[in-house]
């Protein structure tokens, strides 16, 4: 593996910074549409998460590799490659989305990309992505990593253990990235589980385990990239935990009055985004001058592609098939 101190890390930074710039501009963006009655339904953002989710996605292969992200994965999935035009259709119930304005908010996925839409039974995406993986191993594909993002809540449901014991019995090529942001939803860690760390349960299931600091940058990049390496080098499943806060509700609907004010207070000093700035001006591998651009060029793209989604209609239900299987081609 090469250290974040070799130069050829310094590409796959500069896309992962990028993707969380443009994430967490597209969450400030739809939050204030959902403030302002523009968007039905519920809101959730990422801030807090973008360097796990961008340091995630931005290692994957779209078409090779497959991909299951969580509820907070903007970034990830700009790491990945998609615009965040797609969220924003599937926000605002766009015809044009990939989802043809049948479902909304963080609910989209292109499966021929190998990508398939968030599930809203916790758990339940390490088994499709343990399917996919098992899949290309019996069309005897090897080289191809599967992704699946859990949070430190669903690390106690059931349909977590069955699938990650399948995963490790199979030795799939699958990482599993737990996001341990200390709440699952308003329950604290102390009342999810009783092991000392998350790592516990990695190894309890056989798999190679990794840690990080998911609010440092350049460590969250390198651990990612380390975990994805010895999948796709076929060193069987690795469980990343990766620790950090979310620093807002569990959706837009939700005050987070339940986080004591110190933790909030804690973590102020440590915004991912404020974190790899710094880091990456420290190694000079971005300039004052290119991070501002960079800010206000995510901004405006995102302005631009919000307000294309605003203009585009919204499915007719006399029009419509409703042929929802996942092979079905984009109108």
């Amino acid at each position: 593996m090469q250290s974040v101190n070799g130069s050829d890390m310094k590409e796959p930074a500069k896309r992962a910074y990028k993707a969380m710039l443009m994430a967490r501009a597209f969450d400030t963006k739809i939050s204030a549409l959902y403030k302002a009655g523009k968007i039905f339904g519920g809101v959730f953002l990422g801030r807090g998460h973008e360097a796990i989710a961008a340091c995630e996605g931005v290692f994957l292969e779209k078409g090779r590799d497959a991909y299951a992200p969580f509820i907070r994965e903007q970034a990830g999935r700009c790491a990945w490659g998609y615009s965040v035009l797609e969220s924003a259709r599937s926000y605002l119930g766009s015809a044009q989305g990939c989802m043809r304005g049948r479902d909304s908010n963080v609910h989209w996925g292109i499966p021929g990309d190998g990508n398939p839409a968030p599930i809203s039974h916790l758990g339940t995406g390490i088994s499709v992505i343990a399917g996919l993986m098992l899949a290309r191993r019996l069309q005897g594909q090897s080289g191809c990593v599967g992704l699946a993002c859990i949070g430190d809540g669903t690390t106690s449901v059931g349909a977590t253990h069955e699938a990650a014991n399948l995963v490790a019995v199979e030795k799939l090529p699958v990482v599993i990235v737990v996001t341990n942001n200390q709440y699952a939803y308003s329950t604290p860690n102390s009342q999810e589980f009783a092991c000392k760390s998350l790592m516990e349960r990695g190894k309890g299931y056989g798999m190679a385990c990794h840690e990080c600091d998911g609010t440092d940058f350049l460590q969250t990049l390198e651990t990612m990239q380390r975990a994805i390496a010895a999948a796709r080098a076929g060193e069987g499943p690795q469980w990343v935990v990766a620790e950090t806060l979310r620093m807002c509700g569990h959706g837009e609907h939700d005050d987070a009055s339940y986080i004591p004010a110190e933790l909030k207070a804690a973590y102020a000093d440590r915004d991912p985004l404020a974190v790899a700035r710094r880091q990456m001006l420290e190694k000079g591998w971005l300039s004052e001058e290119e991070a501002n651009a960079w800010e206000e060029e995510c901004r405006d793209e995102v302005q631009r592609l919000v307000a294309q989604a605003q203009k585009e209609a919204a499915p007719r239900s006399e029009e419509e098939d409703w042929d929802a299987t996942s092979w079905h081609p984009m109108r």
